[in-house]
């Protein structure tokens, strides 16, 4: 680790001296429409109560949400496309003190994969139309899944379901 100031670090903030990293292979489902154009306007996390947000769906992916609104929420896995990927320790309030990436829900990390527990309001075809989410317009979609609580699963009953 080392620890470097830059006009776009904050006091106390470290980056990881190390090479670009390598990413594995993520299949896009789609394109996130959000309000939020910038940094600045994107909440910090979303509101269920929120403004309307679009999950539109690549046409050959519009099969996959058969069944889906048996559901009242969902959780919407996303590719922070803007954010840095080197930064271990952060400053979120701006005040030198640090916090380690994995202790924050910040969109700064070295796979910045979002999780945003939404709330479905409707389907219209390939589109889902959702309140809770904090990214910004255009963020791709990496996966939708029902809420993990209420889902159920489908497949029949095995052993290992019992640990």
């Amino acid at each position: 680790m080392t620890v470097k100031q830059t006009s776009d670090l904050r006091d106390g903030e470290a980056v990881l001296d190390a090479p670009q990293a390598q990413d594995a292979f993520v299949q896009f489902i789609g394109t996130i429409r959000t309000p939020f154009t910038t940094r600045d306007l994107c909440p910090r996390q979303g509101k269920l109560e929120g403004p309307d947000c679009r999950l539109e769906l690549l046409p050959e992916w519009a099969a996959a949400l058969k069944g889906i609104t048996a559901f009242e929420y969902l959780d919407v896995l996303y590719w922070l496309h803007m954010s840095r990927r080197d930064l271990v320790l952060q400053s979120p309030k701006s005040n030198g003190t640090t916090t380690g990436t994995f202790a924050l829900r910040s969109p700064v990390r070295p796979n910045p994969i979002g999780l945003s527990r939404v709330r479905l309001i409707r389907q219209e075809g390939p589109t889902l139309i959702v309140k809770g989410l904090d990214c910004l317009d255009k963020t791709p979609l990496i996966d939708i899944k029902p809420e993990r609580c209420v889902f159920t699963p489908q497949a029949p009953h095995k052993d290992a379901d019992k640990a």
